[in-house]
C-alpha cells in the first residue's frame, strides 16, 4: 500500500467517485465501489495491509450512533456529517475527537490546512475570486454564520399599541355613539360629521405615532445588526486577512489574542497560555484553560481572556449554540434611558393635572347642562326636563364627555417620550456618520453630562502608526551603525523578535512587498527587524521549537518565550517589553562586539538615563533580554521552565507614535466646555508627560509638585480618603494598570462626576462598565471592551469623542427646548379650556380641533425641535452634571411669559372677540382656534433657542424644521378653509387671517424681551425644597410634628 503515492490516490479516488451518469449505471456502481475502496485505502492503510498480509482477519464492527465520513458523491464535502462535527464541539467529547484521528484528520476532511487554511496557495491575481468561490462552497455546504433572527415587530404592532392607549379608546367609544345618534338624528348623509370627524382624527394621531415608532424600531434594529459585525482575523491562502464574522465558513483557520471574540465554534489548531471565558454560554464565571490535550474546544460567542492562538472552524451559524442561542432571545429596542424615566415621570404628573382639570370640566359641564344653563346654536336651552328625550341627553353627554376627554389627551404630553425616541434615533444615526456608534441608548444624553474623560493615549490621543526610530546597544545609539554589531548579537535579537510576537510576517512573491500583521508595536519591530536587520522569519521559526509562551497583557507589560535551537542542545528564553520592566531583569547587557559586561548600579543608572531620554522624546521604549539555558537530556521536558531573572539585555528600542492631527483643538474645545481631560496610560512617566504637554492636557511650564502628574502604583497606595482628596487635580496616569483606571473612576464618581472612559483592552472592562459613559475603541479594542462599552469609536480618535460630548449635549437641548415647547401649549390649553367652561359652560375648541393641537406640539413638533444640529454654542457652556434641573429657570420664565400672553390672547377671543370683530360664534371659534395654532407654529421658533435672542440663526440648514412648519401652515389653512364639517369651523377673510397672524406672531418680540429678564442660577426647585424644610421646622418647634 505504500507505494500507492497519496496525492495520486486522492485524486483517482474522487474522479472515480464523481464519475458522471452518462457511461451507464453498472459501469458507475464499478467506479463508486473502486473509490471507495481507494479512499479506505488512504484513511485506514494500516488495517488494509495487515489484511492483505494476512495478520489480521477481516471483521466487521458495529456502527456507531454517528457518522462523520459519508461517501455520498451527491453532496459537497460528502466525506463530513455536519450535525455530528457539530455535537462534537457542543459536547466536548475528548474521546470521540481521538477517535476521528484528531484535530489533523478532520482538517483533512474539511480540505483544509491548519496553517494556511482554506484554498490553494498561490501567487495569482485571481485569490480574491478563489476566495469567494471557496466560501460560496462551503456556505452551500454547512451554512453561513448567521442565526435566525426573532422576527421584527410588525407596523400592525404598533398601530396596535397606540390603539390600546385607555384616551384613544375612550374617544373611539365617543365617536362611536356621536356617529350614531348623528345618523339616528340627520340620516347618513348628514349625520356622520361629528363622529367621523373624530374617527379620522384619532386615525391620524394613531398612525402618526405608530408610523414614528416603527421607524425607530428599524433604525435601532439596523444600528444593532452595524454594532455585531465583528471582524475576525482569518487565514486564508497562507495570507491573514481581516473578514467580517459573517464571512466566517467551516474550515477556515482563525487566529485568537485577548479580548477576542470566538466567532463560531471550532478546534484549538495551536495555543499559548489561552483561557476563555464562558460565562455567555456557561453562566460559569471562571475561565476555562484552552490547550490542545485535555480541552481543544472553543465554543461560539464566548470571550479570549488570556494567550493567542489558532482554531479551525468546526460549525457556524445556527450549528452552533450561540446561534441557537441567539435566534430565540428577542431584541428589546424600547430601552428606556434616564432622561426618557425622567420625562415619564414629568408626563405622569402633567397628566394627573390634566386629569383633575378635565374632571373639574366634566363636573361643571354636567352641573350646566342639567340645570338648563347651557344653549343650543339657535339660543335654546339644551335640557328641559320633562321634554328633552333620552336620545338627546345621551348625544349632549357624549359631547360632553368626548370635549374633557380631549382636554386629557391635549394635557397629556405624550409627544415627550417620542421627541427623545426621535432625537436619539437622528443622533445615533448622525454620529455613525461621524465615526460614532451608539451601542446603548442612554449614553447618547449622559455624554452630554460628562464633567471628566478619562482618555487612553496609545491609538487615541495619538495615531497608533509606530515606527522604530532609535535603537540602543549597550550604551551606545547604533543609527547607521547596525552593520558594526557582531552577528552573534544580531541573530540573538532576530530570535527574539521572530519567535516572542503575536504578528506576521508574509511576502506574496519576491517582487512583492513584505506585509506584517499584528498590534501596532509589533508590526513596527517586525518591520525594522525585517528592513534593518534582514531577518527570516520563517527560516528562524523553522531553525527552532516553541516549548513555552507567557503572553502579553496590560498587566504584566512584557512577553516571553522559551525556544529550544535545533542546531544545539540548548534552550533560549527571550523577553521584551516595557524598558524598565526588562532592565530590572537583568543582570548582565550586551555591547556591539559582542562582549557580555555586568549591569552594576553606574550602568544601570546610565540605562535609565537612556530609557529617560528617550521617554521624553515622546517614544515608547522597548527592551530585549535573553537568557541561555543548557539543556540537560536526564532533566523531564515536562514542565519547561521559562525564566524571569539573570537575564542578558540585547538592546533597547524607541518607537515612535505621533499625535494624531487635531487632537490639541479637540483637548481644549473640551477643557473649554468645562470637561476635565486626564490621560491614563501604560506608559513611562517621562513618554506620558511629554505627550500630555503636546496634547494641551499639561499646560508648559507645569509644576511636577502640584500633583498632576502621577504613577498607578503611588495611586494605588493612597487611603481612599487620600485618593479623594488629590483625584481632581490629577490629569497624567503613567504606568497604571487597568485596575488603577477602574480606582481613578470610583473616587471620581464618588466626587459627584459624569464620567466617561476611553479603553480598548480586555482587562479595561471594568472601568468601561463602571464609568457613566464608557467609550472602547472600534480598531484596536478587543470585543471584551467593546461589549462593556457604551459607544464605539471607529476611528479611535479623540477628536471622535469631542464629537460625541457635542452630540450628547445637542440630545438634552433638543429635549429641553421640547419641553418648553410643549408645555407652553399644555398650560395655555388647560388653562382656556377651564376657564371657558366654568364661566361660559362650553369649551371653545371641539375634539377634532384639539386632537389637531395635539397632532401639532406631539409628532410635528417633536420632529421639528428633537431633529436640531448642535451648535458650536453647547460647547461653551459648563456641564450639566448630575443635579442640574431638567427645566431650569430660563426655561420657566420663557414658558411663563408665552403661556401668560396666549392665554390673555384666547381668553379675549373668548369673551369679546364677537363684540371686537363683529362675528358670530362660529367665526368668533374659528378665530380662536386659528389663533391658538398659529401661536404654536410661531412659538416653535421661539423654542430653537433657549437663551439667544436670535431665534432665527442657523435656520437655513435644519431643512426639516422649515419643512415642517410649511406644512403645518398648509394644513391648517386646508383645515379652516376646506374642512368645515370635519373641524368644525368657518372660512376667515384676508383681514381676520391677517389679525389671527399679527396676534401670533407677537410671540416674537415678547420672547426676544423676555430674554432680556436675568434669573437667578439657583434652581425654582430647591427655594420651594427650601421653604418645605422651613414650614417643616416650624411645625416641629410648635409641637405638630409626626412623632
Amino acid at each position: 500500500m505504500s507505494n500507492i503515492p497519496s496525492q495520486s490516490t486522492m485524486i483517482i479516488g474522487h474522479r472515480l467517485l464523481t464519475a458522471s451518469k452518462s457511461i451507464g449505471l453498472p459501469k458507475l456502481r464499478w467506479r463508486r465501489c473502486l473509490g471507495i475502496v481507494i479512499y479506505t485505502m488512504k484513511y485506514h492503510p494500516e488495517q488494509i495491509s495487515a489484511i492483505l498480509q494476512g495478520e489480521e482477519k477481516p471483521r466487521i464492527k458495529p456502527s456507531a450512533s454517528y457518522t462523520i465520513l459519508n461517501l455520498d458523491p451527491q453532496q459537497q464535502f460528502s466525506g463530513i456529517d455536519q450535525k455530528s462535527l457539530a455535537k462534537l464541539v457542543k459536547e466536548k467529547d475528548v474521546g470521540r475527537l481521538l477517535h476521528l484521528g484528531g484535530v489533523e484528520r478532520i482538517a483533512l476532511s474539511l480540505d483544509t490546512d491548519p496553517e494556511s487554511g482554506i484554498g490553494k496557495v498561490t501567487n495569482s491575481d485571481d485569490d480574491n475570486n478563489d476566495d469567494d468561490d471557496e466560501v460560496a462552497r462551503r456556505q452551500h455546504a454547512f451554512g453561513a454564520n448567521t442565526y435566525t433572527k426573532p422576527q421584527c415587530r410588525s407596523l400592525f404592532s404598533f398601530v396596535w399599541e397606540a390603539f390600546k392607549d385607555p384616551t384613544i379608546l375612550i374617544l373611539v367609544f365617543c365617536a362611536a355613539l356621536s356617529l350614531g345618534f348623528g345618523i339616528q338624528e340627520n340620516g347618513i348623509k348628514q349625520g356622520w360629521y361629528d363622529g367621523g370627524s373624530i374617527f379620522v382624527a384619532v386615525f391620524l394621531v394613531i398612525s402618526v405615532s405608530a408610523l414614528s415608532n416603527y421607524g425607530q424600531s428599524r433604525q435601532f434594529d439596523k444600528l444593532s445588526k452595524e454594532s455585531s459585525n465583528v471582524k475576525v482575523d482569518v487565514v486564508r491562502r497562507g495570507c491573514r486577512k481581516f473578514i467580517s464574522i459573517f464571512d466566517v465558513v467551516v474550515g477556515d483557520v482563525i487566529w485568537l489574542n485577548i479580548g477576542n471574540q470566538v466567532p463560531a465554534d471550532g478546534l484549538l489548531v495551536e495555543g499559548h497560555s489561552l483561557q476563555a471565558d464562558e460565562s455567555s454560554m456557561t453562566g460559569e464565571s471562571d475561565h476555562v484553560e484552552i490547550d490542545s490535550t485535555h480541552n481543544p474546544f472553543l465554543i461560539s460567542g464566548t470571550k479570549v481572556v488570556d494567550g493567542y492562538g489558532r482554531m479551525m472552524v468546526t460549525a457556524v451559524g445556527m450549528n452552533t449554540s450561540w446561534g441557537e442561542l441567539m435566534s430565540s432571545a428577542s431584541r428589546d429596542s424600547a430601552e428606556q434611558t434616564p432622561l426618557q424615566v425622567r420625562l415619564n415621570t414629568l408626563t405622569s404628573a402633567i397628566g394627573k393635572l390634566g386629569m383633575a382639570v378635565a374632571s373639574l370640566v366634566l363636573v361643571v359641564l354636567f352641573v350646566r347642562y342639567f340645570t338648563g344653563n347651557t344653549q343650543d346654536d339657535n339660543g335654546n336651552t339644551e335640557f328641559v326636563r320633562g321634554s328633552t328625550t333620552t336620545s338627546e341627553i345621551l348625544k349632549a353627554v357624549v359631547n360632553i364627555v368626548a370635549a374633557a376627554v380631549t382636554i386629557v389627551v391635549v394635557a397629556i404630553p405624550e409627544g415627550l417620550p417620542l421627541a427623545v425616541t426621535l432625537t436619539l434615533a437622528y443622533s445615533m444615526k448622525k454620529m455613525m456618520a461621524d465615526q460614532a456608534m451608539v451601542r446603548k441608548l442612554s449614553a447618547c444624553e449622559t455624554m452630554g453630562s460628562a464633567t471628566t474623560i478619562c482618555t487612553d493615549k496609545t491609538g487615541t490621543l495619538t495615531l497608533n502608526e509606530m515606527k522604530v526610530t532609535k535603537f540602543y546597544l549597550g550604551h551606545e545609539p547604533m543609527a547607521g551603525k547596525i552593520s558594526s554589531i557582531v552577528t552573534s548579537v544580531t541573530e540573538l535579537i532576530k530570535e527574539g523578535i521572530a519567535n516572542n510576537t503575536t504578528g506576521d510576517v508574509q511576502r506574496p512573491s519576491l517582487q512583492a512587498d513584505y506585509v506584517f500583521s499584528g498590534s501596532p508595536t509589533e508590526k513596527a519591530l517586525l518591520s525594522w527587524a525585517v528592513m534593518e536587520l534582514s531577518m527570516d522569519m520563517q527560516e528562524i521559526k523553522q531553525n527552532s521549537t516553541l516549548l513555552h509562551v507567557d503572553a502579553f497583557n496590560s498587566k504584566k507589560k512584557r512577553s516571553g518565550v522559551l525556544v529550544r535551537s535545533n542546531t544545539d542542545s540548548a534552550d533560549h528564553a527571550h523577553w521584551k517589553g516595557a524598558a524598565e520592566m526588562i532592565l530590572s531583569m537583568c543582570s548582565h547587557y550586551y555591547i556591539a562586539s559582542g562582549e557580555v559586561r555586568d549591569l552594576d548600579n553606574e550602568a544601570r543608572k546610565t540605562f535609565e538615563q537612556i530609557i529617560q531620554s528617550m521617554a521624553a522624546g515622546s517614544l515608547r521604549c522597548i527592551a530585549f533580554g535573553h537568557k541561555k539555558i543548557e539543556h540537560n537530556a536526564q532533566e523531564s521536558d515536562d514542565q519547561p521552565e521559562l525564566r524571569e531573572e539573570g537575564l542578558t539585555l540585547l538592546g533597547m528600542v524607541g518607537l515612535k507614535d505621533p499625535c494624531r492631527p487635531g487632537v490639541k483643538k479637540a483637548v481644549e474645545s473640551c477643557q473649554n466646555a468645562g470637561v476635565n481631560i486626564k490621560m491614563i496610560t501604560g506608559d513611562n512617566i517621562f513618554t506620558a508627560k511629554a505627550i500630555a504637554t503636546e496634547c494641551g492636557i499639561l499646560r508648559m511650564g507645569f509644576d511636577d509638585q502640584d500633583g498632576a502628574v502621577i504613577l498607578g502604583s503611588e495611586f494605588r497606595s493612597y487611603t481612599p480618603q487620600q485618593r479623594l482628596e488629590k483625584v481632581n487635580k490629577i490629569c497624567v496616569m503613567a504606568r497604571s494598570s487597568p485596575m488603577d483606571k477602574l480606582l481613578m473612576v470610583e473616587c471620581l464618581k464618588q466626587k459627584g462626576h459624569v464620567v466617561a472612559v476611553t479603553g480598548d483592552g480586555t482587562n479595561d472592562a471594568p472601568a468601561l462598565k463602571q464609568a457613566d459613559i464608557g467609550l472602547s475603541m472600534g480598531i484596536q479594542g478587543t470585543e471584551v471592551a467593546k461589549e462593556s462599552s457604551d459607544i464605539v469609536i471607529l476611528d479611535d480618535n479623540f477628536s471622535s469623542v469631542e464629537t460625541v460630548l457635542c452630540w450628547g449635549r445637542g440630545v438634552y437641548n433638543n429635549i429641553q427646548k421640547f419641553i418648553q415647547f410643549q408645555l407652553t401649549v399644555n398650560i395655555a390649553a388647560l388653562v382656556i379650556n377651564f376657564v371657558a367652561a366654568v364661566s361660559a359652560g362650553d369649551v371653545p375648541l371641539t375634539a377634532v380641533q384639539l386632537l389637531w393641537v395635539n397632532l401639532i406640539m406631539d409628532t410635528l413638533g417633536a420632529l421639528a425641535l428633537a431633529t436640531e444640529k448642535p451648535t458650536k454654542e453647547l460647547m461653551d457652556k459648563k456641564p450639566v452634571g448630575r443635579t442640574e434641573p431638567l427645566i431650569t429657570n430660563i426655561m420657566w420664565r420663557n414658558i411663563a411669559a408665552q403661556a401668560a400672553y396666549q392665554v390673555a390672547v384666547l381668553l379675549i377671543l373668548q369673551f369679546k372677540g364677537e363684540s371686537m370683530f363683529r362675528v358670530d360664534t362660529a367665526v368668533k371659534d374659528t378665530l380662536l382656534f386659528n389663533t391658538f395654532v398659529l401661536c404654536q407654529v410661531f412659538n416653535e421658533f421661539n423654542a430653537r433657542k433657549l437663551e439667544k435672542k436670535n431665534v432665527f440663526k442657523g435656520i437655513h440648514r435644519n431643512k426639516l424644521f422649515l419643512a415642517i412648519i410649511g406644512i403645518t401652515i398648509v394644513l391648517q389653512v386646508v383645515m379652516v378653509e376646506f374642512l368645515k364639517r370635519f373641524a368644525g369651523t368657518e372660512r376667515l377673510n384676508w383681514e381676520q387671517w391677517g389679525v389671527c397672524l399679527g396676534l401670533a406672531s407677537a410671540s416674537w418680540p415678547i420672547g426676544w424681551i423676555v430674554k432680556c429678564i436675568p434669573v437667578p442660577e439657583r434652581p425654582i426647585s430647591s427655594y420651594l425644597q427650601s421653604i418645605k424644610r422651613t414650614l417643616s421646622k416650624g411645625a416641629t418647634a410648635l409641637g405638630f410634628s409626626s412623632s
